[in-house]
């Protein structure tokens, strides 16, 4: 455990100082823009986000308005990880499955570097963990054991149901952090519901595994969400680009959804630099706060 915690710190480090470099000592939260709450309105200026305007407050006819927020003095941030079957693909120690916990782990060094509280859900087609929210590096490193101990009890997924969970018992406006493989349908009206509710971030993680089999012929593959082996032809163009289409459909799907809502989506290939594509995810959560 000690190996897997000198690594994530080093991460956590080199996440934060990116981050303070780029902005200059202008920098407050790697979650900015999240724990904010509604401060008053003022008159529109050239250069506003046009989605910070009030239309209740501008449709009085005296004028456009945009909302100001403020940070709040102490926010919380949920993980929502899926641990079901479908995350064991990769490299062992580097499958979907594992890069989730470690991206989990490193943010919650963040927060905690930052006084926020901080709670985990993990799921499957039902609830594998649940540790409410709280402050302290002792509370931190219990959801790092938490995450790198559990052995869920399910293969399956039902990512409606662990957001159905999530917004029971998550009820005060955090940043949601949520990572999966969205390997399932059937989610998005909870899904919308946790962005109007809270800060959502997705963290869509793929395998190449997933689109582009090796060319092995007629071989046995096992899925692990219905624990069955089915027969396919590895070197039929045809099953290939059936591959390849429908993790397509399925990303863009989601990331126009995320678009529409205001979600910030993030795809992070398992055989990427994580590190590098959170600190892209992060000054882009920044920049965006700082237009507000």
């Amino acid at each position: 455990m000690e190996h897997i915690l000198s690594k994530l710190r080093k991460y956590e480090i080199q996440i934060r100082k990116a981050l303070n470099s780029r902005m200059q000592g202008d920098f407050h939260s790697i979650f900015k823009g999240s724990g904010l709450e509604f401060d008053g309105v003022r008159e529109y200026q050239y250069g506003d986000d046009f989605r910070s305007i009030d239309w209740n407050v501008s449709a009085k006819g005296s004028g456009a308005f945009v909302k100001t927020f403020k940070e709040e003095k102490e926010q919380t941030v949920f993980f929502l990880l899926d641990v079901s079957a479908s995350q064991e693909i990769g490299v062992p120690g580097a499958q979907k499955v594992d890069i989730g916990k470690e991206i989990c782990s490193v943010l919650t060094l963040s927060a905690l570097k930052e006084s926020s509280r901080v709670g985990l859900i993990c799921f499957s087609d039902q609830k594998e963990k649940y540790v409410k929210s709280g402050k302290g590096t002792k509370h931190g490193y219990a959801i790092i054991h938490e995450l790198f101990s559990l052995k869920p009890e399910s293969t399956k997924t039902d990512i409606n149901q662990a957001l159905a969970f999530t917004l029971q018992m998550v009820r005060k406006r955090s940043v949601v952090i949520m990572v999966s493989d969205f390997i399932d349908d059937g989610y998005e009206k909870n899904l919308k519901s946790l962005a109007k509710r809270h800060d959502l971030v997705v963290i869509h993680l793929k395998d190449d595994r997933e689109t582009h089999l090796p060319n092995l012929g007629i071989i046995p593959v096992y899925d692990q969400e219905s624990q069955k082996t089915v027969w396919v032809n590895t070197s039929s163009g045809e099953f290939r680009k059936k591959l390849e289409k429908r993790y397509s459909a399925n990303k863009g799907d989601l990331e126009k959804f995320c678009k529409k809502y205001q979600i910030n989506y993030l795809e992070i290939n398992t055989k990427e630099n994580y590190v590098t594509q959170l600190i892209k995810l992060f000054k882009l959560r920044n920049k965006t706060v700082k237009s507000l």
